[in-house]
């Protein structure tokens, strides 16, 4: 069993964030038919979907309806947003049956103070409605150095509209029970004409999730933007043959002995962080 498989149910995104890699595939996103496909072929391999790679989910009209899909076939739902549509669409997917909503507020890194100010007043609605249904709220803030002191202004803001024990631990914050501040720093996206990173090289993906992409390409991990290490398509194979074979299997056997096999991997700055 996998912790958890990035399911990418559209690359498009309504927002051009400064810090996202970006993509070169065309635009895609997937259809009713191909996401039961993908829940299908998961069965047994996990128990939790995250519903992104590249894209916005919230773009997606049937994002509501694929949650309760999942739900019933014994999936937990994690959604990955920028949050900007939330307010649009709030009752749907509260409704729909969440587990958890990660909210990337360093993802509005460009327009007024005023504009962030309702921007972040729009997240903490949002929040406190989610945490009194029962859904885990997590406000991610990665982007250490690079927040051009946003990043106080926020947590003032979320202070001032959501009560409870704001107790700072190793993650960020616990707000309270449901809702919570994670804090991190600017990674670099693996890029094939980024510098390389070094001669060890640890990583997850592969051992604890993998992702499939809006076309079904299936890749290692959820930073593999455009599909450069595809390992198969979970339109046309079952998942047990594309995570069996040489490829996959010789990149899981690298990441064990601290190498990576495949030259994107080396240029990764976020596998970096598991190198002790």
């Amino acid at each position: 069993m996998y912790n958890k498989v990035y399911v990418e149910i559209t690359n498009r995104c309504n927002m051009n964030c400064s810090f996202c890699h970006g993509h070169s595939r065309p635009p895609r996103q997937m259809s009713m038919e191909e996401f039961s496909l993908v829940l299908d072929r998961l069965a047994g391999h996990t128990q939790y979907i995250y519903y992104h790679l590249m894209g916005e989910p919230l773009t997606h009209p049937l994002l509501p309806t694929f949650i309760k899909l999942a739900g019933e076939r014994g999936y937990k739902s994690i959604l990955t947003t920028n949050g900007t549509l939330l307010h649009r669409r709030r009752e749907e997917l509260l409704s729909a049956g969440l587990h958890k909503v990660n909210l990337s507020m360093h993802s509005f890194e460009e327009g007024s103070d005023e504009a962030f100010a309702d921007y972040l007043e729009q997240l903490a609605t949002f929040a406190e409605a989610a945490a009194n249904a029962g859904v885990i709220v997590v406000f991610r803030l990665w982007n250490k150095g690079f927040d051009k002191g946003r990043n106080e202004f926020a947590l003032s803001v979320l202070r001032d509209k959501l009560s409870g024990e704001w107790v700072e631990n190793t993650r960020g914050i616990r707000i309270r029970e449901k809702l919570f501040v994670e804090a991190g720093d600017r990674f670099a996206w693996p890029d094939s004409n980024a510098p390389l990173q070094g001669e060890e090289v640890r990583c997850y993906g592969l051992k604890d999730q993998f992702g499939v992409l809006a076309d079904g390409t299936v890749v290692p991990c959820c930073l593999d933007s455009d599909g450069i290490l595809s390992l198969g398509n979970l339109f046309e194979e079952d998942v047990s043959a594309i995570l069996s074979s040489p490829r996959a299997v010789k990149m899981v056997e690298g990441f064990r002995c601290g190498r990576a096999t495949e030259e994107l991997c080396r240029r990764c700055g976020y596998a970096q962080r598991f190198v002790r």
